[in-house]
Parts: structure tokens; sequence; C-alpha cells
């Protein structure tokens, strides 16, 4: 259920995999996603269950409607009844929120500043890299009160540059914004890395305590790829503060 899970100087991170949930295939079995055509009880539930193994109250998890944009929004609390913001970053002051970020071969971005208090989730995409949403959410971030040089980074799960192949015309504009992502596959065609391009903007932010998960969710049977199935379910990445 639970794939990776770290604390850090009470910062708290941790990645799912596709297991220990109720959802039918195509879904099976931990979806979390609300909007890829599970049944929304089924969806329900694997979030309870999810939150409950790391310890937070299911309630308590903000979640985003994730657009592949770059807007970052401050939350004190979560949604309710208000209509979830299309957002693709998140960033809270408020200890013992839980951030949430979903993806399925996309970078989840987690980011906490523990002295300040001041935790974000990113969704960071090939649009969301090229459009600069990892600065945004950092920028929201240090407008709290955080430093980057006390920021911890963790990115989670996602398709690696040696799978995740591109026409050479889109590596291209991908790279002149960020020249890390620039990337080939392991069959010799172009290909872009969002995990290199987004670690190589943390770096120029500041940004040094960072670590990228060795997964590739294309390659990964433990994982949901939409690359590899198309209708599938949806992992989480979640970071809260103490």
């Amino acid at each position: 259920m639970i794939g990776q899970r770290e604390t850090v100087s009470g910062a708290h991170f941790a990645f799912t995999d596709r297991w220990g949930g109720v959802s039918a295939a195509p879904y099976d079995e931990l979806n979390l996603g609300g909007a890829v055509g599970d049944d929304p009880g089924a969806v329900r539930t694997n979030r309870e269950l999810a939150a409950k193994s790391l310890g937070v109250d299911p309630a308590r998890v903000v979640w985003m409607n994730q657009v592949h944009g770059a807007d970052a929004v401050v939350v004190e609390e979560p949604w309710g009844e208000r209509p979830v913001p299309e957002v693709d970053a998140i960033v809270t002051a408020r200890r013992g929120l839980a951030l949430a970020v979903l993806t399925a071969d996309c970078v989840p971005v987690l980011l906490a500043d523990p002295v300040a208090g001041i935790a974000a989730a990113a969704h960071a995409g090939r649009p969301g890299l090229v459009a600069g949403v990892v600065p945004a959410a950092v920028r929201a971030m240090t407008e709290q009160g955080a430093d980057p040089a006390r920021i911890v980074a963790r990115t989670g799960p996602a398709v690696c540059g040696r799978c995740y192949e591109v026409p050479s015309a889109m590596r291209a504009e991908v790279a002149a914004v960020e020249p890390a992502a620039h990337a080939e596959t392991s069959w010799g065609t172009p290909a872009v890395d969002v995990a290199a391009g987004v670690h190589a903007q943390l770096e120029r932010l500041g940004v040094r305590d960072r670590e990228q998960s060795p997964v590739c969710t294309l390659e990964s049977a433990d994982h949901f790829s939409y690359r590899r199935d198309r209708t599938t379910g949806r992992l989480a990445g979640y970071v809260w503060l103490d």
C-alpha cells in the first residue's frame, strides 16, 4: 500500500503503490484518483485506507484538481463543501494537514521546510515542468516563510527518461526550457526525463536536500502507468508536518 515512506525532522513523506485497496480491474487495487472512471465508493474507501495506514485522518487530507498547469495555492484546511480548485501545487503552514498529489507517470513532488513548518505538494508532468510548477511551489513556500536551503524535497515513482519516448520536436521544446530533461530511450529514440528536470530546477532554486525514487512507473507492475495501460488508477504522494 505505502511503497515508500520517510520522516525527516518531523516532516513526513509517503508514496503509494497500487496494492492494498478495493478497486476492481483495471483500477486494481489502490486507485486514489477520483476522475479516472473508477467507482467513487471504491475511491473513497481507498483514500481512507491509505490515510489510516499513514496514521493520518482522511478528513485532513487536501487534494487538488490537477490540470497540468503551474498555479499554486495556499491552503489552511480541507476544501469541505467548496469546489476543489484547478491547481497543480498546494502549500500549507498548518501542521498536521496532509497534502496529496495524484500521478500515474508524472512526477509527484513533495517539499517541506520543517523549521518554518511549511509543506507543499506539486504535480509535475511534462507540461508542468515547462510551465514552472515546481518554482511556483517553492516561491509560494518562501512567501510563507520557508527557506529553500532548509527545504527537504522528495520525488516519487514516475516514468523514467529511458521510457518516456516523445517526438524529437517535443524533446527540443522541453529541453529549451529545461536542458536537464533532454533524454534518450533505452532503444535510442528521443525522450524526456521529467524527474531530472524537476531536480535541476530544485537545485537552481537552492534546494539541496533532494532524493528521487528509483521506481519507473512504466516498468513497474506494482505501480499505475498511464503510458503503459491508458485506463488505469492513480498513485498518491503525501506530505505533512508534525
